[in-house]
């Protein structure tokens, strides 16, 4: 890959604990980047953080915002021979789980583990025809018992999250990573700032950075946001389900299709006129892009409700088995997101902003 800061940024991002409500690590990798570009920022009392690149003040007031949270799971309980259970932290689908690699974060670092699989030699016939419940599992650290555990520095409340190095793929554009739900939008941010840096003048004030808690049902981090900037126009940074994998209908993104736009899901249903200013601007560029009709919800969902209104629209990416272990992306498809969010915050001075409107 030719860009060494953006893979840099990559495997700083997606390498990061960030489990919903232990987003500290992610946000520590975000204001370093952050900082490089701006010492204006703003922080709601959830954790999310937001720098301002403040370009036209008479301009609308535009929230550009990824999620710092990844799926993951909570410390519960520590049995007498120190098998962990554990409560999920977002939308886990069972299956996924069995002889996955853990991390633990504790104080003392991350401890090594991997959630239970009975072989299927002591399976009974019933056991192996349907899957293991969530409750019944658990990790193993490798001790016998309770006190080791505590030694090695594992205690309830704590976060865990997958473990999937980064790793570019056969065909380079190919990434695959832990977390790219949404370490993507991360990533898109610190881009956004750096071209906001690099060449000022944008006719608008843009807070950009991420949110807190989004995998957790209600959006927290984007409400709590919200209310701080009180927000013209959000710009949701997302990844959704890419869904050209054999078994699966395909009705949602595929790799290499372009950028997802999503016009609705059951939270959420884009603006005509920021649709059109949208869906006009890549026809302009030559931007690849995908209509894209969600079950699954995002922060824009959220933030489109808070006070008047705020227009509200989702830059996504498809992506390859998120919420698992290890997703994929194609490079060409965040690049074709990244192309529209320069654009679109290039464009939206007053008059466009207004021009969007349902008047």
């Amino acid at each position: 890959m030719e860009n060494d800061f953006q893979l840099e940024l990559w495997k700083r991002l997606t390498q990061a604990p960030g489990a919903p409500g232990f987003e500290g690590p992610v946000r520590d990798i975000m204001r370093e980047y952050l900082g490089t570009y701006t010492n204006e920022f703003v922080y709601d009392n959830l954790g999310s953080m937001l720098g301002v690149m403040r370009g036209d003040e008479n301009g609308p007031k535009i929230m550009v915002a990824g999620h710092m949270d990844e799926v993951g799971f909570m410390v519960t309980r520590i049995s007498e021979k120190g098998f962990i259970s554990f409560q999920t932290l977002g939308g886990w689908w069972g299956q996924v789980l069995l002889a996955q690699r853990v991390h633990i974060i504790t104080e003392k670092g991350a401890v090594e583990g991997v959630i239970s699989s009975i072989p299927p030699h002591v399976l009974s016939e019933d056991q192996r025809n349907r899957p293991m419940d969530i409750r019944n599992m658990y990790i193993d650290i490798g001790v016998d018992t309770r006190e080791e555990a505590e030694q090695a520095g594992v205690r309830p409340g704590q976060q865990i999250v997958p473990v999937c190095p980064l790793q570019v793929m056969t065909n380079p554009r190919r990434v695959m990573a832990k977390a790219w739900d949404n370490r993507y939008g991360c990533s898109l941010a610190v881009e956004l700032a750096k071209e906001l840096h690099e060449r000022p003048g944008h006719p608008n004030v843009v807070y950009v950075g991420a949110t807190v808690q989004e995998e957790l049902s209600g959006g927290r981090g984007a409400k709590t946001a919200a209310a701080v900037i009180e927000p013209d126009l959000f710009l949701a940074l997302d990844a959704s389900p890419a869904t050209d994998i054999p078994g699966v209908k395909d009705e949602g993104g595929k790799l290499g299709g372009g950028l997802l736009m999503r016009i609705y899901d059951p939270m959420y249903m884009m603006p005509l006129g920021l649709r059109e200013l949208l869906i006009s601007t890549c026809e302009q560029e030559n931007i690849p892009y995908q209509i894209y009709i969600a079950k699954g919800y995002t922060d824009a969902g959220v933030v489109q409700h808070h006070g008047k209104g705020v227009p509200s629209a989702v830059i996504g990416i498809p992506s390859r088995y998120i919420h698992s272990h290890a997703s994929i992306i194609d490079r060409e498809d965040y690049e074709a997101a990244k192309r529209l969010l320069f654009a679109i915050v290039r464009k939206l001075d007053r008059a466009t902003f207004e021009a969007i409107l349902p008047r």
